[in-house]
C-alpha cells in the first residue's frame, strides 16, 4: 500500500510541475505582455513599465518563473492588481463558501444517485427501470442554471422558503448559511445525481452478471443480500471515479451558478478577474483548481487500492 501511495504521490507531483508551467507560458504567449493586457490598450509606456515592475515582469522567464512557482509553494500567490490585497487572502475568503457548497451538492448526488442506481439494476429490464433511466437522461439534458433559475422562481419568488441570492455568512450560525446555499446545491447536484445514478446501474449491472454472485446466489443468499454484500463494493471503481470527477467539477465549474445565486465564491472570483483582466488572481486560481483536481485524483487513486486490493499487489 506504502509503495502504491508513494507511485500516485510522485505523479501528482510531476502532473502539478508540468501544469505549473502550462499555466505560466500561457499567460505568457498574450499578446504583448500581462501587464499591457491588464491595462488595455490605451494605456501609457510609463504606466505599462511601472505595471511590469510591480508584478516582477523585468526579469527573465525562468527568473520569473521559479519565483512564481516559490511563491506559490509558500502561500505568497501574489497582490491582485484590481482589489489591492493578498489573493491568498482573497481564496481564503472564497473558499469557504465555493467548498461547503461542492461538499453540500456532492453529498446530495451521492445521497439520491446510490439508492436510485441500485434500485435501476436490481430491477433492471423493469418499468421502474425505464422510468428511472428516462428522468435520468432528462437530468443530464437540462442545463443546471435554467434549473438554477426554476428554483429561484418556485422556491424563492412564490414559496418563499429561501432567499433568490447572496449569501449571510457564517458569523451568523450555520443553519442560515446552510440554507443559503440549499438551492445552488441543489441545482448543481440533480445533474450530477443522474450521472452517477446511470454510471452506479451499469456498474452493478455488469457486476451481477459475474460468477461470484451466481455462486452467492446458489448458496441462499437473495438477490438484495448478493447485490449488495457482494455486488456493489466491486462496483464501486467506476463509481468513485465520477465521484471523484464530480467534486472537482463542484469546487472549479460552478461559476455560473455562483453568479446566478450572488454567491461570492470561487468561480465568481474567477469570472470577476477574466471581465477585469486581473491575471494575478486568475493565474493563481487556476493553479489551485488544479492542485485540487491533482489532489482528488490521488484519494481516488487511495480508494481505489482500499476498494481493490489486486491494485496494491500490482504496485
Amino acid at each position: 500500500m506504502l509503495r502504491f501511495a508513494l507511485s500516485r504521490a510522485l505523479s501528482l507531483a510531476l502532473s502539478l510541475v508540468v501544469a505549473s508551467v502550462v499555466i505560466f507560458a500561457v499567460i505568457e504567449v498574450i499578446p504583448g505582455d500581462p501587464a499591457s493586457y491588464m491595462l488595455g490598450l490605451n494605456a501609457t509606456p510609463e504606466a505599462v513599465a511601472a505595471l511590469r515592475d510591480q508584478l516582477g515582469l523585468t526579469g527573465s522567464l525562468p527568473v520569473r518563473y521559479f519565483a512564481w512557482a516559490g511563491g506559490m509553494l509558500t502561500g505568497d500567490f501574489g497582490i491582485s492588481y484590481t482589489y489591492k490585497v493578498p489573493v491568498a487572502d482573497l481564496v481564503a475568503q472564497r473558499l469557504w463558501i465555493s467548498l461547503p457548497l461542492a461538499l453540500y451538492a456532492l453529498a446530495l448526488s451521492t445521497l439520491i444517485a446510490f439508492p436510485v442506481g441500485l434500485i435501476a439494476a436490481a430491477r433492471r429490464g423493469s418499468v421502474t427501470d425505464y422510468g428511472i433511466m428516462g428522468a435520468t437522461q432528462l437530468g443530464i439534458a437540462v442545463p443546471n442554471f435554467w434549473f438554477a433559475m426554476l428554483l429561484v422562481l418556485v422556491f424563492a419568488v412564490n414559496l418563499r422558503w429561501f432567499s433568490a441570492g447572496g449569501f449571510p455568512g457564517w458569523e451568523g450560525g450555520p443553519l442560515p448559511a446552510l440554507k443559503a446555499l440549499t438551492l445552488p446545491a441543489i441545482a448543481l447536484a440533480l445533474p450530477q445525481a443522474s450521472i452517477l445514478a446511470r454510471v452506479t446501474r451499469s456498474a452493478l449491472i455488469e457486476t451481477l452478471s459475474q460468477d461470484y454472485i451466481r455462486t452467492a446466489r446458489a448458496k441462499g443468499l437473495s438477490r438484495r443480500q448478493a447485490t449488495t454484500r457482494h455486488g456493489l463494493r466491486n462496483a464501486m471503481i467506476p463509481v468513485l471515479t465520477i465521484i471523484g470527477l464530480q467534486f472537482s467539477f463542484l469546487l472549479a465549474g460552478a461559476i455560473i451558478i455562483e453568479n446566478v445565486f450572488f454567491l461570492p465564491g470561487l468561480g465568481r472570483l474567477i469570472f470577476q478577474g477574466i471581465t477585469q483582466r486581473d491575471l494575478i488572481v486568475v493565474e493563481s486560481l487556476v493553479m489551485l483548481l488544479v492542485f485540487a483536481v491533482i489532489l482528488v485524483t490521488f484519494l481516488v487513486d487511495l480508494a481505489y487500492a482500499v476498494v481493490d486490493p489486486r491494485l496494491r499487489r500490482r504496485a
